[in-house]
C-alpha cells in the first residue's frame, strides 16, 4: 500500500456524488485521513473510507476472555422483590403520606401501587421499589401549612361611571388622597 500524504490521491466515499470516487487529501491528522476533496465535483468533506471498508476494532468475539488473562469476572446476581420482603413485617407497613419521613429499607403501603420498600432516600424524595416497578415520590412534607392570603371577595358596591369622582373615597384611600393633594414645599 502507497503512503498516504497531504496532496495524495485516495478512494472515498463521496456525500455529493455518493459514489466511490477519487479524492485528494486535505487534512491528516498523525497516519489518519480527516478531510478530502472530490476530484469529479470539487466538494471538500470529511473523510469516509470506500463503502464496506471500515478502520474499526474486530469485534469482541476475538478477543480472549477474561478467565484466561487471570481477573475473575463478577457474577450479577439478581433478588427478586419476594426475597427483599423477607423477615420485614408487612403486616404493621404504615400508609405512605407525603406527610410522613421515611428511611431505607423501610417497607410501605401505597394505596395504588401497594406494598413497596424504600430503597434510597435523596433529601424530600424516596425511591420505593414495587412488585412491578421503583417510583420516586416525596415525603417530609408534613411541615408547619404553609401561610395563604387571605381572601377577600369584592363588594358590591354600586359605583358611578368612571368618569365622574366618586362622592365618597373608599375607606384607606383618605390618606393617600390628602398626601397627593398637598401642595409641594419647593
Amino acid at each position: 500500500m502507497a503512503t498516504l500524504k497531504v496532496g495524495g490521491e485516495v478512494d472515498a466515499q463521496c456525500t455529493r456524488c455518493k459514489m466511490n470516487l477519487a479524492h485528494t487529501i486535505l487534512a491528516m491528522v498523525g497516519p489518519k485521513i480527516v478531510r478530502v476533496r472530490c476530484n469529479t465535483c470539487g466538494g471538500d468533506h470529511a473523510f469516509r473510507g470506500t463503502a464496506g471498508v471500515t478502520d474499526r476494532p474486530k469485534p469482541a468475539s476475538t478477543r480472549a476472555p477474561r478467565a484466561a488473562s487471570g481477573t475473575p469476572r463478577a457474577e450479577k446476581v439478581v433478588i427478586s422483590f419476594d426475597e427483599q420482603l423477607a423477615g420485614k413485617d408487612i403486616a404493621s407497613a404504615p400508609k405512605y403520606s407525603p406527610k410522613d419521613t421515611y428511611k431505607v429499607d423501610q417497607v410501605l403501603h401505597h394505596p395504588t401501587f401497594g406494598v413497596g420498600l424504600v430503597t434510597a432516600v435523596r433529601g424530600d424524595k424516596v425511591d420505593l421499589t414495587f412488585r412491578s416497578d421503583t417510583k420516586t415520590l416525596v415525603h417530609g412534607r408534613g411541615g408547619a401549612p404553609a401561610e395563604r392570603p387571605a381572601f377577600s371577595p369584592p363588594t358590591n358596591k354600586q359605583t358611578g361611571p368612571a368618569d365622574k369622582p366618586m362622592a365618597e373615597p373608599p375607606p384607606g384611600m383618605e390618606e393617600a388622597a390628602a398626601e397627593t393633594s398637598l401642595p409641594s414645599g419647593d
